[in-house]
This record gives structure tokens, sequence and C-alpha cells, in this order.
């Protein structure tokens, strides 16, 4: 169901640029939580990711177009849900590996996007897309399932996976209803990343001052980079999203748990990981299902 995207106010009425933001932006944001779930104080991490967001976002801001007051209370929905997005994916980190809570909430919010955006215009659920979010969903079923055996201390983890997923749905949905809607991308991205990117800084400062204070340089400087990759893939995302397919665009953007899984085996070496490449194949399979639905 992709078929065009706008970019500078003008309509680009290919399948392919779509499909190539998507994967990019699909790269850069398994990247960015791999290095947020690698940092060693990942509230820390998390924060200064955030203060990359609020000042490329404040930028963004001054040097673009207004927006109307319906896209700014859409931006500020978004805002909101990206703050606990944050919050919930920290949870998520804390108590699991990267290769299993990375896909899972990955998995979770394609779900729910598919099948909400059946009620969207602009979205119809055909049967291509149907068949390519299946293989998703199935695929990230696999890779969650994969390596040691799931047990109780493995619940909390879990469940804030799943609750990351849900918040992933709705923020998705809210930036593709703005952005289809005609929001200036620039201008709806940037209000978002400055509204919810002064959250986390605010608190840890505001709990751990001292902390803040002794950070080391390489510390720093690696969570604003992770700060800057996660504001490229979502700009990216949000530029795609303006050709209204919010099923297909999201679910594409899952081929992410396939280098999220190649990370935690190649670079992270988590022991479970390569146990859950097969599986993320299928992921890709039906992402190649949805690029391909006319």
């Amino acid at each position: 169901m992709i078929r065009d995207v706008r970019f500078d106010g003008r309509v680009v009425e290919s399948r392919l640029v779509v499909v190539g933001l998507v994967l990019v932006s699909a790269v850069l944001h398994a990247g960015w939580n791999a290095i947020a779930h690698a940092a060693r104080d990942r509230a820390v991490g998390f924060a200064l990711i955030g203060l990359a967001s609020a000042v490329v976002g404040a930028v963004l801001v001054a040097v673009g177009a207004g927006l109307s007051s319906a896209h700014l209370g859409l931006a500020a929905t978004s805002a909101v849900l990206h703050t606990g997005y944050l919050t919930l994916l920290l949870a998520s980190y804390r108590h699991g590996d990267f290769s299993r809570a990375y896909p899972l909430a990955r998995g979770t919010g394609v779900a729910v996007v598919a099948v909400a955006s059946v009620f969207l215009p602009g979205s119809p659920l055909g049967p291509g897309v149907a068949l390519g979010a299946g293989l998703v969903v199935l695929g990230l079923a696999g890779v969650t399932l994969a390596g040691p055996r799931l047990t109780r201390r493995d619940r909390p983890g879990l469940l804030a996976a799943l609750a990351t997923g849900v918040t992933i749905a709705a923020y998705t949905m809210v930036d593709g209803v703005a952005v289809a809607g005609g929001a200036e991308v620039a201008s709806y991205a940037g209000w978002t990343f400055l509204l919810y990117g002064v959250v986390l800084p605010a608190v840890l400062v505001a709990r751990r001052r001292r902390a803040v204070v002794r950070l080391p340089a390489r510390e720093v400087l690696t969570g604003l980079a992770g700060g800057l990759v996660s504001v490229a893939a979502y700009g990216l995302v949000l530029l795609a999203q303006t050709s209204g397919a919010l099923a297909a665009v999201a679910a594409l953007r899952e081929s992410s748990i396939a280098f999220g899984v190649l990370i935690g085996a190649l670079l992270l070496r988590e022991p479970a990981a390569r146990a859950r490449l097969a599986p993320a194949l299928v992921v890709t399979a039906g992402a190649a299902v949805l690029a391909l639905v006319p």
C-alpha cells in the first residue's frame, strides 16, 4: 500500500523512495537502541538521547514553518507518548537482553498499528498487507521465544516490552494522522523532539545532579550521538508516513528487528541472539511482501 511521499512540499510517486527511507531508518533505529542498551548507566544514556533530541527539535522549530493548532496538539500528544515509550523501553532493557526486548517491543507495535490502521482513511488493510504483517508478527514471535526458556524473572521485562510496543503503536498512529493530514514534517518533528526531549534530562538532573556533573566525556558524546541517530531515524519515518500507508510503513520499519538481532549477536555478543537470527529472516520476508504490495 506504499504510494507516494511528500518532500519539501512536493509529492514523489515512487515506492522505492518510501522503502529506502524506511530501511535506512530501521538501521538507524536498531543502532541507537543498541547504544542505549550498551550504556553503563542507561538512565543517563536515555537522558542524553533526549537532550540531543530537544536541541535538534529547537533548531527545527526555529527554522521551520508554523503548525496549526490541531497539528501542534498532535505533536504534543506524540511527545507524551514518546516520553512513555522511552520510560518503558528503559525498564525493558533493565530486565532483559537486547535481542529479546527489542523485537518484542517492536513486534507489538506493528501488530497493533496493522489492526488499528483498518479504521483510518488512506490505510486499508488489504490481503497483501495482512499477509506481510502476519509474517512480521510470526517472525517476531519466533525471535522472542528463541533462546533460554522464559521464567517468572523475565516477566517484568516482557511486560515492559509489551507496554513499550503499545506506546509505539500509539505514537505511530498519531504521527501518521498528522503528516498524512498535511502537517509540515520538519516543524512537526521539531515540536515533538523539543517537547519530549526535555523531560528525561530534567528528571535526571533533579534526581541525580551529582552524577550528571561527574559524567565522563566519552559517555556524554556516546549518548548525544545516540540521540542524533534517534532523531534521524524518526524523521525518515515521518517523511515516509506522508504516503499515508501506515500499516505498510510501520511493518516495513520492523526490518530493524533483523538488524537489531544481528547487532545483539555480533556486537553485544548475547548468547541467545544467534538462535534468533532465523526467525528474524521471517520478519524480513514479511517486510518484503509489504514493500511489493501495489
